[in-house]
């Protein structure tokens, strides 16, 4: 463990957030021999501590803090409160996600030119080449331990991805399989391989899926680099007169202002609370919020075009057992404008226990036909459906002045309108991800609307010109050449894949970058 830095340490890196990216860059940096203060608004649980229960899990490890919503999206009317399953832990999120690991597609660095003019749409080529991100991929893959790489074998498919693959070829895709995870499937990685105990959602009791929380974290304590300050609330970054970033003041978990001094400052919150964090820093000097002089801190908020597709048969599927998420038909996610819409989507595998199928199945239903549904659960099989949403300026994180948490800083608002093209991609997805398990005889199919959890992108973008964004192709922010994003609020464009594994390197890459520019005396 590392001895604790100092807090008038000027010297640290100070990273908010330790999650996909946070933990990540927290690790890289470590391993490079400079000296990190991680900062986590949560506890620390390890796979001991996680419960396989949805309620229970939700309750421990979610971001439950206040949080409001506005828009015409069903989510606003459905759960207004946005419990969007954050994790709020040492590791973050890649404590709760499935492990899908997928790399973008080509055409998805430069969505503006392939797409052209999408009215309404504020589309952007991302500033980083396609050829430019396959090496930082490659170091990914292997730091996660992604299936299908590396001469890694696939996982085995449960009984939901059985149903799925043979839905699936009946009617004529190809690319079907059990999808390329950061889940260990061979015996001799560095984790324990996959037991098939389901309940990926909830922490993998096993360490079998790749977790900042029990791999990365750890491994950089051990190098007496980095030093992980838990039930640590960042409430505003500080900057000097120069304008540079100096620290940053956050509340200890007996609720007592800290300050932390900072060389840099990397942000790695998730896309509602990095962007609140900017807002809630604003200054005499930065009225705005910080690293917001192109009034785009907070705009174009993305959180994938999603719904799910559930079905019964009459025989029993057992969906909750073996790998969550191990399932992916892969043959919509390219672009072809012919279908109506532009970008693409995937179809991947999921299984909801009873508590959660009761909420999000069809929200605020009753009666018959909605219990018989439930009565059905054991011959119940599920798909998710994950594509690119459109970036649009009004889609954006906002501090809602009226409601505060409780440390009386104001709470991100979240405002979302579908675009037509999300709406177009939706409505094409229900209909093949229902033929998918009509073809093998399902006896009811149920789409369902989306769920207050996805995939949030967005809102501190990458971007050529400053005027565009917030940061360049390193993270870095146009304007305070000190203060870097980290996480999946720095996405120019959503792609139609699950992100973590562009998170991580994104991070690994800027880790580099860092480490570079602070030995040269840049930063």
């Amino acid at each position: 463990m590392a001895a604790p830095f100092d807090m008038n340490d000027d010297s640290v890196v100070v990273i908010i957030g330790t999650g996909a990216g946070g933990g990540v860059l927290a690790n890289e940096l470590a391993k490079k021999g400079v000296s990190v203060v991680a900062l986590e608004a949560g506890g620390r649980y390890l796979p001991e501590d996680y419960i396989n229960d949805e309620w229970e899990s939700f309750g421990q490890l979610a971001w439950t803090d206040p949080r409001t919503t506005s828009g015409d999206w069903r989510v606003a009317k459905d759960f207004s409160g946005l419990p969007a399953w954050i994790v709020k832990a040492v590791g973050g999120t890649t404590t709760h996600w499935a492990g899908a690991s997928l790399r973008f597609q080509d055409h998805e660095w430069k969505a503006a030119t392939t797409y052209g003019k999408v009215e309404g749409a504020n589309l952007l080529d991302w500033p980083i080449e396609a050829e430019e991100m396959a090496p930082w991929y490659d170091k990914a893959e292997k730091k996660l331990g992604v299936t299908r790489t590396n001469g890694w074998p696939g996982l085995p498919g449960n009984n939901n991805y059985k149903v799925f693959e043979a839905g699936a070829k009946a009617l004529g895709y190809k690319e079907v399989s059990t999808g390329r995870m950061a889940i260990m499937s061979h015996e001799n990685g560095d984790r324990t391989m996959c037991q098939q105990t389901g309940f990926c959602f909830q922490g993998c009791k096993w360490g079998a899926k790749w977790s900042a929380a029990y791999t990365d974290i750890p491994e950089g304590e051990a190098t007496g680099n980095l030093e992980v300050r838990e039930r640590a609330h960042v409430a505003r970054i500080l900057h000097n007169e120069a304008g540079k970033v100096s620290g940053v003041e956050y509340y200890d978990a007996d609720g007592k202002l800290q300050m932390q001094k900072a060389r840099v400052v990397c942000l790695a919150g998730n896309s509602f609370e990095s962007p609140r964090l900017l807002l809630n820093s604003a200054s005499s000097m930065f009225p705005d919020g910080l690293a917001n002089s192109s009034g785009q801190v907070g705009r174009n908020y993305m959180r994938h075009m999603t719904g799910s597709v559930y079905a019964t048969f009459d025989k029993p599927v057992r969906m909750w057992r073996g790998t969550t998420m191990a399932g992916i038909i892969q043959d919509e996610a390219k672009h072809d404008p012919s279908r109506g819409f532009v970008g693409g989507y995937e179809m991947e595998t999921l299984s909801l226990g009873i508590p959660f199928m009761a909420a999000f199945l069809d929200p605020g239903a009753w009666g018959r036909e909605f219990t018989t549904a439930l009565d059905s659960y054991e011959n119940m099989a599920g798909m998710w459906l994950v594509g690119e949403d459109m970036p649009q300026e009004t889609n954006r994180v906002t501090l809602n002045m009226d409601v505060k948490d409780q440390h009386g800083l104001p709470v991100a608002n979240v405002h979302f309108d579908d675009h037509p093209n999300d709406i177009a991609m939706r409505q094409h997805a229900y209909k093949q991800g229902m033929a998918v398990y009509e073809a093998v005889g399902a006896t009811r199919v149920f789409p369902t609307p989306p769920y207050p959890s996805t995939h949030n992108l967005g809102t501190n973008r990458m971007s050529e010109k400053p005027e565009d964004g917030v940061v360049n192709k390193w993270g870095q922010s146009h304007e305070i050449t000190n203060l870097f994003i980290s996480d999946g609020s720095q996405f120019t464009t959503g792609a139609a894949v699950n992100p973590t594994l562009t998170i991580v390197a994104l991070a690994i890459r800027q880790a580099d970058y860092l480490a570079d520019e602070l030995s040269k005396g840049n930063l």
